[in-house]
């Protein structure tokens, strides 16, 4: 094994490779279970795109045959069912994973400089799984599946001037059909892929600027320990726990995130009672219904994901640790998460009654909180400072404060050099 290794040594850097980028990568000591999440989504990856392409192999993308395709991978494939009820459930298991990676990077301010080129990675990653998921959702050729992919679709509409065209050109014809089937069936299959590249870049950026420290105060390598064993050993017991719960729904509760009309063929004649979408998009289309407006309506729904990528510029506090150190901060951040979790219940129900109210307020408060998070900065730095901060805090500010002057003048310098 030696001389293996001493051979693709001389040809290739891989021991100095695992060394930097894993055994030796130094890491803050005090990383938490949240700090999990970023493993534990590579893993479902993984897990989706295996699944996938054993999917593939017995799935046919023709409006005829893909629904009866499906059953026969259910009952007649050796273990049909597992993979289907695998991936199905990794589609819940990788949102619900991301979304609580991103939570932690919010509440930590992990976002935040010198992480803006991680952070902004990451958002596009969201990105490509929103449409792979939504690509996705239209296999089963269900009627939630068809409904869902003739209203999506339809939203395209809106836009000014070239609204039909887009429509047709997703769609490949002038409803969804066969050729909507078979271009988001191959789009379905590449993206993951896609995926798995921009994880590198994400990756790389993540071990340029090296993993943030909880308490915001990033400390020099040689203050840190090496990832492996210590959070090897970590995340490897996050994934044990993982795996139990994901068999569990795997096992027990495959249907939960079904809808049971996708277990109905696609029928173009009869709409659905209530037309919804996977729980992961909810927030988002609840805030869509909340907007009187068609065009107004999708505005606010593609600036409600979007807007994420704005934190580093909205969030200008010096005061590092995220919510750790700031107690305004850490009250605004709850009250966002109870705003998306409510409008995710909204988004799930029929659109009647004090429902439409709630989506109102709750779609107000969702933009308000990002609104006033600018302002929220400047207060809580100025209230924290009268208050008096950790003498370690404080060092670490006048730290940055200093950096920022020096590459100030620097960068003048270097423009009247240029003069």
């Amino acid at each position: 094994m030696k001389n293996i290794i001493s051979w693709i040594d001389r040809r290739f850097p891989l021991t100095s490779f695992v060394k930097k980028e894993l055994t030796e990568y130094p890491t803050p000591r005090n990383l938490s279970f949240w700090w999990n999440f970023g493993s534990l989504a590579g893993v479902v990856l993984v897990i989706q795109i295996i699944t996938g392409v054993f999917l593939a192999m017995h799935y046919k993308a023709d409006a005829a045959l893909a629904f009866d395709s499906v059953e026969h991978i259910m009952r007649d494939v050796n273990y049909g069912w597992l993979i289907r009820y695998m991936h199905s459930t990794g589609a819940t298991a990788f949102f619900a994973v991301i979304f609580l990676h991103m939570a932690r990077t919010l509440y930590y301010g992990s976002y935040r400089s010198p992480r803006e080129l991680m952070w902004w990675t990451g958002q596009i990653l969201l990105l490509l799984m929103m449409a792979t998921a939504f690509m996705g959702y239209l296999l089963p050729w269900g009627q939630m599946s068809y409904w869902g992919a003739q209203v999506i679709t339809s939203l395209f509409g809106a836009v000014p001037f070239l609204g039909d065209e887009l429509i047709i050109w997703l769609r490949g014809d002038f409803t969804v059909g066969d050729a909507t089937l078979t271009r988001f069936f191959a789009l379905h299959y590449l993206v993951p892929f896609i995926i798995m590249a921009v994880i590198m870049v994400h990756l790389v950026a993540l071990h340029s600027v090296k993993s943030s420290n909880p308490s915001g105060i990033n400390l020099a390598d040689k203050d840190n320990i090496p990832f492996h064993p210590y959070f090897t050993t970590k995340d490897l017991f996050g994934l044990c726990i993982f795996l139990v719960i994901y068999s569990y729904f795997v096992f027990y509760q495959p249907n939960m995130f079904i809808e049971a009309e996708n277990y109905i063929p696609a029928d173009p004649l009869q709409t659905p009672v209530h037309i919804v979408p996977e729980w992961y998009f909810l927030p988002f289309y609840a805030i869509l219904r909340s907007i009187p407006d068609l065009l107004g309506g999708v505005i606010a729904m593609t600036i409600s994901v979007l807007i994420f990528a704005f934190m580093p510029f909205l969030d200008r506090s010096k005061i590092p640790g995220g919510a750790v150190y700031r107690p305004f901060y850490r009250a605004l951040f709850y009250v966002f998460v109870i705003d998306v979790l409510v409008l995710g219940y909204v988004g799930a129900k029929p659109p009647e009654g004090y429902l439409v109210f709630i989506g109102y307020f709750a779609t107000a408060l969702y933009f308000g909180v990002f609104a006033i998070l600018p302002f929220l900065a400047k207060k809580e730095e100025l209230w924290l400072r009268k208050k008096g901060l950790p003498p370690e805090l404080e060092a670490l500010i006048q730290s940055e404060e200093k950096q920022k002057a020096e590459r100030m003048v620097a960068r003048r310098k270097a423009k009247r050099a240029r003069k």
